[in-house]
């Protein structure tokens, strides 16, 4: 079988779980020094071993080289580029996976009502540890998760002083609307959404196919998200708010340091395989190389199957016009 575009296995790569989650970089060149990525502007120069990093957020004002590109390709780096408060995504690069097989389960999941509401389950269920869920529709269960998040935003406010109404938040530009908290809760959010797209990514499913959100490029990203929003990005940013730290920096560095202490990447590993795969099976993360054949049959690419089916000589064909008779 020929060589993949790529040149790593994934043996040859750090774990996903193992890697520092995300660095986003903004105004500078982004270059390649040996295995390192090189951030340079007028201030400093930062070298970054690339293999060590899951998800490099290229903010605006900024250019990076062909060579980096090549590194954290090869590296399993996923590389995504986003707006200047992490909002949208515009676009992202190759991960650590290698295999469709992840994907595949889970659009088998999505389509089949049964298992997806099952995943939609297992989902709330991670939310409320301590509770029997039993028995719940999904429509008492997103009404209990409201009700969940509510009390919590009056809890924290309380705990901190810091004024709370409501969430304000306008679709499409995150910080024009509301008060300080809000602001800091879009910012902390934005930045978890790439940490949790990066895992998605690396682990080879697909952003787009969630079972609770629907109809985004990055459904499935939301549905991460959502599982770790009331330990991490909710009480974040009501600590800033009370520090008077109310930049959407502060709120991106804030949470990257929480997600280091509370080993946050790790954990999105494992649940996603947990939703996806709970009976603890492993599904092979490498190139198969496979072509799909008849049913569920499945066989080996980079061959010629010609000979197997005896295709080697293809017969002229006939011609149907009856001799003697006009085209």
């Amino acid at each position: 079988m020929a060589e993949p575009w790529w040149r790593t296995g994934p043996q040859d790569v750090h774990r996903l779980e193992d890697r520092i989650s995300s660095l986003y970089a903004e105004r500078c060149h982004i270059d390649r020094d040996d295995n390192a990525i090189v951030l340079i502007n007028k201030a400093r120069t930062v070298h970054v071993p690339a293999a060590w990093l899951a998800v490099l957020l290229i903010g605006p004002g900024s250019r990076i080289t062909h060579p980096a590109v090549t590194l954290l390709a090869d590296s399993g780096t996923a590389v995504c580029w986003v707006g200047e408060h992490g909002v949208r995504l515009y676009a992202t690069g190759t991960s650590t996976a290698r295999s469709s097989q992840l994907q595949l389960r889970q659009a088998w999941l999505v389509t089949r009502p049964k298992e997806r509401v099952a995943v939609a389950r297992r989902m709330y269920d991670m939310r409320f540890p301590d509770e029997d869920t039993t028995g719940l529709t999904l429509q008492q269960l997103r009404g209990r998760e409201g009700t969940r998040i509510r009390r919590l935003y009056a809890q924290h406010a309380e705990r901190t002083g810091v004024p709370w109404t409501k969430r304000d938040y306008k679709p499409g530009d995150a910080f024009a609307a509301g008060d300080d908290v809000n602001r800091l809760l879009s910012a902390a959010n934005s930045a978890l959404y790439g940490i949790c797209h990066a895992a998605i990514t690396g682990l080879g499913a697909s952003p787009a196919l969630g079972f609770v959100h629907t109809g985004n490029a990055l459904s499935f990203v939301l549905d991460i998200a959502d599982l770790y929003k009331a330990e991490f990005t909710i009480p974040l940013a009501f600590d800033l708010a009370a520090q008077g730290l109310t930049s959407e920096r502060d709120a991106r560095t804030a949470l990257r340091d929480a997600a280091v202490r509370g080993k946050l990447l790790p954990r999105i590993v494992t649940d996603i395989k947990q939703l996806l795969v709970p009976d603890g099976g492993d599904l092979p993360d490498e190139d198969l190389g496979a072509l799909w054949d008849d049913g569920d049959t499945i066989v080996s690419g980079g061959r010629n199957w010609s000979a197997t089916h005896h295709l080697d000589v293809i017969p002229e064909p006939t011609d149907p016009t009856p001799a003697g008779t006009a085209p």
